[in-house]
């Protein structure tokens, strides 16, 4: 017998109470490692839901202006220079970056301002199967929300005021389109315009291959915004890109609030765990103490009773990561299924076991310092106090 066998001898003697402990601690293990597991898909979850609702990168021709004042009164900024982007040579740059995995839309723009029943209005070109990842929100009022060629969407606004409605023929530069549905009110820029589809649209004015702005839906919890608009910027060179910073700051907020629950409701798990092992340990030592006293009157020191002690501690929390961590890890996934968070899964990370392993060995060592100690100070006088 020695102080390796001494902890792993009475943990066995006192088998029942072990595996009540062991059970304890391993329902907070997997409680942790469970909502570890739910924080990353529902960070991901909730930021590729949030990317539906617009975008947070801006990708425009880079525009000189000009002030313009004439007898001491000033007339504005007047734009000058102003360019349009080759279609195919910016999105294959856009889609290109290191951080093309974090890009979940990339919605191009042509706009043209023109005149439908000698009244002005503007008319945006899109992709209309990445504009609707940005704007889930849209919907038909009446008609269809997927135009084909040859066809377009009218806002609720600009609708109003052109009397358009589904079927109805508009003229946009010499081209017919069909008015294929009305959108429903949305409180933005979008009420006031007509959207076709975007090579129609480019054909229609004579300018093929031409955008001009893209708006790009990153996902920005994998990595810094910055670090996303930087790669655009140096991939299009001549170009302004601009991150949208209150757009990105509150959908960051939103996730990361999920993430610090998360961690907050682990940390609250895990020191109720750390408390019942004290306790569970701080019972072993007021059981024991002439046992203790014994070891002491055999000649062993105090450090060797804190070691032996500690080590009881710890043997309970090793033995409880390993299996908090299996069953936390299998129990994800009925999580996510009953939270209904589509393809999102648990992913195995050997680090993470390794980091939660290590973190619940130190806690269990800190848990146990108490009664440690209270167990090192037993004089060998006290066997023969209690015999």
């Amino acid at each position: 017998m020695n102080i390796l066998t001494i902890p792993l001898r009475n943990l066995r003697r006192k088998l029942l109470r072990t595996l009540l402990m062991v059970a304890v601690f391993s329902i907070g293990v997997a409680s942790v490692t469970a909502l570890l597991e739910l924080s990353k898909a529902v960070g991901e979850s909730l930021e590729e839901k949030l990317a539906a609702y617009g975008a947070n990168i801006l990708v425009a021709p880079r525009a000189e202006t000009l002030s313009v004042s004439y007898g001491g009164m000033a007339l504005g900024d007047v734009s000058v220079d102003i360019r349009s982007l080759a279609e195919d040579t910016t999105l294959a740059a856009i889609t290109g970056i290191h951080h093309q995995d974090r890009l979940s839309a990339v919605a191009p723009k042509f706009a043209l301002l023109t005149r439908v029943r000698d009244t002005p209005v503007g008319v945006i070109g899109v992709d209309f199967d990445q504009e609707l990842r940005i704007k889930s929100y849209w919907h038909a009022a009446s008609g269809e929300l997927t135009p084909g060629d040859g066809q377009l969407l009218a806002g609720a606004e600009a609708a109003a005021r052109l009397r358009l409605v589904p079927g109805a023929q508009v003229d946009v530069s010499g081209t017919p389109f069909t008015v294929a549905g009305v959108l429903g009110p949305t409180g933005s820029g979008d009420d006031a315009m007509l959207f076709a589809d975007l090579h129609a649209l480019q054909r229609a004015s004579g300018q093929e291959n031409r955008v001009h702005f893209v708006e790009v839906a990153a996902l920005c919890s994998g990595c810094p915004i910055d670090e996303i608009t930087e790669q655009l910027a140096a991939a299009l060179p001549g170009t302004d890109v601009k991150a949208m910073g209150q757009v990105v700051k509150s959908r960051m907020m939103t996730v990361d609030f999920v993430k610090r629950l998360a961690l907050a409701v682990s940390g609250v798990i895990l020191l109720t765990a750390c408390v019942m092992i004290g306790l569970s340990v701080f019972s072993s030592v007021n059981e024991r103490k002439n046992e203790i006293g014994l070891l002491r009157a055999l000649g062993y020191s105090k450090s060797a009773i804190f070691t032996l002690m500690s080590l009881e501690g710890i043997s309970l929390g090793l033995l409880a990561a390993v299996f908090g961590q299996i069953a936390g890890y299998f129990g994800s996934f009925r999580l996510m299924a009953l939270l209904d968070l589509g393809t999102a899964a648990p992913v195995f990370l050997p680090a993470q076991f390794a980091a939660v392993f290590a973190a619940v060995a130190l806690l269990s060592a800190l848990a146990s310092l108490p009664p440690a100690l209270s167990a090192a100070r037993i004089e060998p006088s006290q066997a023969l106090v209690m015999l």
